[in-house]
C-alpha cells in the first residue's frame, strides 16, 4: 500500500499463494475517504487479502487494519532504509554549510589582507565544498558499484570526516540485514546489535531512526516472512507523476483517472 495522490495498491495473496494486485484510485490520501471507496468491496473478498506492504504513514495503517482484518502488515523495508539514507545526507549537508562558512571566512580575511583569495585543493581538485557537495550521489550507493573517482572522493571524504564514514557504514549496515537475511529471528537479532551500534555512534538522526524501527518492529519484522515490498506501488506511482508531469498537471480529475484506468488497469 503506498500513500499516494490518487491511489492505493493492496498486494493479495490468496490460499494457494498466488499474489495478485487490487488497485483502487482514490482522490485524496484521507483515511476516512480510502476506507469508504475500498469498503465497496466485498467483505469476502477483502478477507482474502492475507498480507500488505505499506509505509508508516499512521493513514494506511489504518486503513489496513478496518478494511482487511485478515491481512498481515508489512513495513516496506526501503521506507526504513531511505530513513538511514536522509539521516547520512543530514550529515553531509551540515558539514558542506560548515565548509561555505570556512570559506567565507577565508575570502573576507583575503580581501581585508588586500590578498588574492586562493582556496585550498584537495588530491582530486575539489575544494572542501566541492567535495562535499559532489559526494551525494555516490553515498546511495553501495562501494563496490562506486566508479573510480567516486572510490577516490569518498577516500578523501572519509578521511577528512570520520562521522560521515560511520554514518555510511550503518546505513549499508541496515541495507545488508534486508538483503541479506532470510529468517525472521535472525533478523531481530541482527536489528538489536543495529541498535547497539547507533548507540555507541551518538548521531542524533540515527537515534531517530532507531526509535522509528522500535515504535514498529513487529511490521519491520514481518518482512522476513516473504521478504514482500512496495515495488510495485511504487512503480505505479512512478507512472502516474510521469504521466501528470507530460500534461504540467491535472485539470479534470476525472478524466485523468479513466485514462489512467484504461492505460494501466
Amino acid at each position: 500500500m503506498s500513500n499516494g495522490e490518487l491511489y492505493t495498491v493492496l498486494t493479495n495473496k490468496s490460499a494457494k499463494g498466488k499474489k495478485g494486485t487490487i488497485i483502487a484510485m482514490v482522490a485524496g490520501t484521507k483515511a476516512e475517504t480510502a476506507i469508504q471507496i475500498i469498503e465497496k468491496i466485498a467483505l469476502k473478498k477483502r478477507n482474502l487479502v492475507k498480507e500488505i506492504t505499506l509505509d508508516m504513514a499512521g493513514s494506511m495503517n489504518s486503513i489496513a487494519k478496518k478494511c482487511f482484518p485478515n491481512a498481515v502488515l508489512v513495513t516496506d523495508r526501503f521506507h526504513v532504509q531511505k530513513l538511514a539514507s536522509e539521516a547520512l545526507q543530514e550529515i553531509r549537508i551540515k558539514y558542506r554549510w560548515e565548509a561555505i562558512d570556512q570559506e567565507n571566512e577565508s575570502i573576507e580575511k583575503a580581501k581585508k589582507a588586500k590578498k588574492k583569495f586562493e582556496p585550498e585543493l584537495l588530491n582530486n581538485g575539489d575544494t572542501k565544498k566541492q567535495l562535499l557537495a559532489r559526494s551525494r550521489h555516490f553515498l546511495y550507493k553501495s562501494s563496490f558499484k562506486w566508479s573510480k573517482s567516486q572510490t577516490q572522493r569518498a577516500g578523501l571524504l572519509f578521511d577528512l570526516y570520520p562521522d560521515l564514514q560511520k554514518a555510511y557504514d550503518l546505513t549499508q549496515d541496515l541495507r545488508n540485514i534486508f538483503e541479506n537475511t532470510r529468517d525472521k529471528i535472525l533478523g531481530f537479532a541482527k536489528l538489536a546489535k543495529w541498535h547497539e551500534k547507533v548507540c555507541q555512534a551518538g548521531f542524533k538522526s540515527f537515534n531517530t531512526i532507531s526509535r522509528t524501527i522500535t515504535n514498529h518492529y513487529q511490521t519491520i519484522l514481518n518482512y522476513f516472512d516473504n521478504r514482500s515490498t512496495n515495488a510495485s506501488a511504487e512503480s505505479f506511482n512512478a507512472k502516474i507523476k510521469a504521466f501528470r508531469a507530460k500534461f504540467r498537471g491535472v485539470r479534470n480529475i476525472k478524466f485523468f483517472l479513466f485514462r489512467l484506468s484504461n492505460i494501466y488497469a
